[in-house]
């Protein structure tokens, strides 16, 4: 249920920034670390977008690989689902660089007449 206000924010930061002008296309980056669904995103955008700016806009979503680097060997990995520990030198001693991240990363307006 978290997805309804994650969604919520991201309207409220396309509507900020689009300036009243009708929004076409948000790109919204999520790593796979992350909670959110790209499904129910959507489903919550398509309710909550109706009667704003934003009403059917499209949201594409970049999804970021869960990386980590081994403290111990110095490689960097992408994680599997085996767990934390390095696939190369079996170190539990991992830092987690990537696949935590969430954000917007643009959002296209339909230029209006002047």
């Amino acid at each position: 249920m978290h997805e309804l206000s994650i969604t919520q924010t991201i309207l409220d930061i396309a509507l900020k920034h689009a300036g009243g002008a009708p929004i076409t296309d948000i790109r919204i980056t999520i790593g796979d670390l992350t909670s959110m669904v790209d499904d129910c995103i959507q489903f919550y955008w398509d309710i909550i977008s109706e009667n704003t700016n934003a009403v059917g806009a499209k949201l594409h979503f970049n999804r970021i690989p869960a990386r980590a680097k081994c403290e111990a060997c110095g490689r960097d990995y992408t994680l599997k689902e085996e767990g934390l520990l390095c696939p190369h030198c079996g170190s539990h001693r991992v830092v987690i660089t990537a696949g935590k991240e969430f954000f917007v990363d643009s959002i296209e307006v339909q230029e209006q007449n002047q």
